[in-house]
């Protein structure tokens, strides 16, 4: 069966507007990524929104939760921003049990130099094959259970708590 890629938002997609010299959204990135990636998997990859994750709403996270229930596939990847990530992933794995559902994203946005997007991606689809069913965060090659991560802002990277 397919893996199912579920477009949320995040640095992963953003890019730089040089008329407002913002990091705006236009477009997922990931088509290019995958095949700049020389992936032979058979991914699905559907775009649920673009935002970026300092707004996220509890309404947002629950698009989310039934895009992942409404999934043929039981093995999904979120592309999610990585300042609310640990929220969406708690809120995730509260409500979904019989599907492995990897969230990842990236701290430099992918159309940018030194971007660890394709990094991420790669180990959130090696991780989705062969985690049981449960909900997690991958990040920088590292696997962290929804219950059991927060994002260091000091440090800009994920850890277990405790």
């Amino acid at each position: 069966m397919a893996i199912r890629i579920l477009v949320t938002g995040g640095t992963f997609d953003k890019e730089h507007d040089p008329i407002s010299e913002s990091l705006i959204f236009h477009e997922t990135h990931l088509p290019e990524i995958l095949e700049r990636s020389r992936s032979l998997l058979d991914v699905k990859v559907r775009t649920v929104m673009l935002v970026d994750s300092l707004e996220i709403t509890v309404g947002d996270q629950e698009i989310i939760t039934k895009a992942c229930q409404d999934s043929k596939e039981d093995q999904i990847v979120i592309t999610h921003g990585t300042s609310n990530m640990e929220k969406t992933a708690r809120f995730l794995g509260e409500r979904i049990k019989d599907k492995t559902i990897i969230l990842t994203g990236a701290m430099v946005p992918y159309v940018f130099l030194n971007s660890d997007a394709l990094f991420n991606i790669g180990a959130a689809l090696a991780f989705v094959q062969t985690l049981p069913h449960g909900v997690y965060i991958t990040m920088n090659g590292k696997i962290f259970n929804w219950d059991n991560v927060t994002k260091n802002t000091k440090l800009g990277l994920f850890e277990r708590v405790g």
